[in-house]
């Protein structure tokens, strides 16, 4: 069973786009810490949250915002323009929970409870 779960605070505001066959796509990224002191390293995995189910939350993941996500982990690597290899560190997200408020400030909008996200969200 490949299950990756992780909490952090979303680094940017998230993004929806489309892919050919019209399905929406929900990206995020949040970073998680390891290891201690000066061996602490912050890795940044990008969230990918697929169909209706990305389209209901994409109005509440904006940058600072406490998120705990679940969902399969994959590494991938690809060559970047310079032709180096690089690494990307992904989950297709199966589950999003948000945490509490924004970091940094209060939110304009009412934020749905969890329970409110998974009632309204068929899987």
């Amino acid at each position: 069973m490949n299950v990756f779960t992780f909490t952090g605070n979303l680094g940017r505001d998230a993004e929806q786009r489309f892919v050919t066959n019209g399905s929406s796509i929900v990206t995020f990224s949040v970073p998680v810490k390891s290891g201690f002191g000066d061996k602490a390293v912050t890795s940044w995995i990008k969230c990918n949250l697929w169909g209706k189910r990305g389209e209901s939350v994409l109005p509440y993941l904006k940058k600072g915002q406490l998120v705990g996500v679940s969902g399969e982990f994959e590494s991938r690597e690809y060559q970047d323009k310079e032709g180096a290899t690089k690494v990307s560190n992904e989950v297709r997200v199966s589950e999003v929970q948000l945490l509490g408020e924004r970091k940094g400030g209060s939110q304009q909008e009412s934020q749905p409870s969890v329970a409110q996200l998974s009632d309204d969200i068929p899987f």
